[in-house]
Order: C-alpha cells, then sequence, then structure tokens
C-alpha cells in the first residue's frame, strides 16, 4: 500500500524532533561503545583509540572505527524510526520521503 506524500508542514514540524533524537542517539551510542570497548579491548586500555592516538596501531584504530560505526548506525536507525513512528501516532503523517 502506496502512503500519500508528507505534506510540508510536516516535515518542518518533524525537523526539530529529528535533530533531537540525533544528538540523543549519538550521545547514547558513544556511551554503548565505550562499554563494549572495555570488554572488547586487548590488555588493559579503558579508552577507545582516535585516529590520532599513536598508542595504538593503525589495525586497531581501524577495528575500534568500524564498532563504532555500526554501534552509531543501528542505534541511531533504531531512534529515528521510532521517532518517525511516533510522529505518525500524533500528526497521521509520516515525516519522511
Amino acid at each position: 500500500m502506496a502512503k500519500k506524500p508528507t505534506s510540508n508542514p510536516a516535515k518542518t514540524l518533524y525537523r526539530p524532533i529529528g535533530l533531537a533524537s540525533g544528538l540523543i542517539g549519538g550521545a547514547i551510542a558513544g556511551q554503548i561503545f565505550k562499554q563494549v570497548w572495555k570488554h572488547a579491548a586487548p590488555g588493559d586500555r579503558d579508552e577507545p583509540p582516535n585516529p590520532l592516538a599513536t598508542g595504538y596501531g593503525l589495525k586497531e584504530i581501524l577495528i575500534a572505527a568500524a564498532i563504532q560505526g555500526a554501534i552509531f548506525a543501528v542505534i541511531k536507525t533504531v531512534i529515528d524510526r521510532g521517532g518517525a513512528r511516533l510522529f505518525e501516532r500524533w500528526t497521521g503523517e509520516w515525516p519522511g520521503n
């Protein structure tokens, strides 16, 4: 079943909700990644490496970046989709497309 196109007012109304959910999702994903890194990192390194860290090899930095990206993408998708569903329930319009 095809949905009707989203109106411009609905897209405008959803924009602040989408921005806020993106910030919240990023913060949650960052915390989850830190906890995953604490348990997955070799040795006693509790802090995940950043791209300019000298104490880590390139392989370890790339693995950390891949894990962080995957966690961020999943969390962002879950939060964005949930926010869109709530918006649709409240307004009767899907905020995307």
